[in-house]
């Protein structure tokens, strides 16, 4: 479902349905503790991005609400992990590398 910041986002859910106006962020309302979502969070998500990038069924992820300054704005931020492998802290958009191999020329093994 499109985010309010123009996104699609498997995590947004939106009930617009009859004039109701119910809107929520799954993905931060399932963290525990759960996340006090605002749309403007969705401007600096980046799991929109994460989701176009890798589909693996086996990646977790673990947002959290971080300040760039005590009075500044919010930003999601999201944490890896892996189901299968237990790996941990890897980047969201390549993967943990043992789920699906990389062909050499990402890797530059040409050998």
């Amino acid at each position: 479902m499109q985010t309010p910041a123009g996104k699609e986002c498997r995590y947004f859910y939106g009930d617009y349905f009859r004039g109701r106006s119910i809107e929520e962020c799954r993905l931060l309302s399932s963290s525990i503790p759960p996340v006090y979502w605002k749309a403007e969070l969705c401007f600096s998500c980046p799991v929109p991005e994460i989701g176009l990038a890798n589909a693996c069924p086996n990646l977790i992820l673990e947002p959290r609400i971080e300040r760039t300054f005590p009075l500044g704005r919010r930003r999601v931020k999201v944490n890896t992990n892996c189901s299968k492998t237990g790996y941990k802290k890897f980047d969201p958009e390549v993967g943990c590398g043992d789920c699906h191999i990389l062909p050499p020329i990402f890797t530059g093994d040409n050998t």
